[in-house]
């Protein structure tokens, strides 16, 4: 089974339409090193949610990892900072809000709200099946 995970993004600064338009992406400009280590640890075919945070606080869609961790080219020469290319799979039939997300029993202990600050964080393959069924996905 492949890794699953959820990465946020602000939609002013990079929306989902934009990822959605852009075909593949570099998920660039993580400066947290749990989030790094996160990023590191993703492999091809890996599968994210892509949360629109600040505006929305929604999940929208989801990507796949289409290549891993290499130095992010938004960060100093040398840095330890890494991004992964993300491909657009497919948008949420029903995006999943924050406030449903915190509401829901079934998705206690959940990383999105366990470590709020953090804008790449694992999913659990309970939590995932999950999400997708709120969000109107299948298979």
């Amino acid at each position: 089974m492949s890794g699953r995970w959820l990465v946020k993004s602000e939609p002013d600064a990079f929306s989902w339409d934009q990822q959605v338009a852009n075909g593949v992406e570099p998920w660039t400009g993580v400066r947290n090193h749990s989030a790094k280590l996160n990023l590191a640890a993703m492999r091809l075919g890996d599968m994210a949610f892509f949360y629109h945070s600040n505006i929305g606080k929604e999940i929208v869609g989801v990507v796949e990892v289409v290549r891993e961790a290499y130095p992010d080219p938004s960060a100093e020469p040398g840095s330890p900072w890494v991004c992964v290319d993300m491909k657009a799979v497919c948008p949420l039939p029903r995006p999943v809000t924050l406030a449903q997300i915190k509401a829901d029993p079934a998705l206690e202990g959940f990383a999105l709200i366990r470590l709020s600050r953090l804008s790449v964080v694992p999913v659990s393959v309970e939590h995932w099946a999950h999400l997708c069924d709120l969000g109107g996905l299948k298979g």
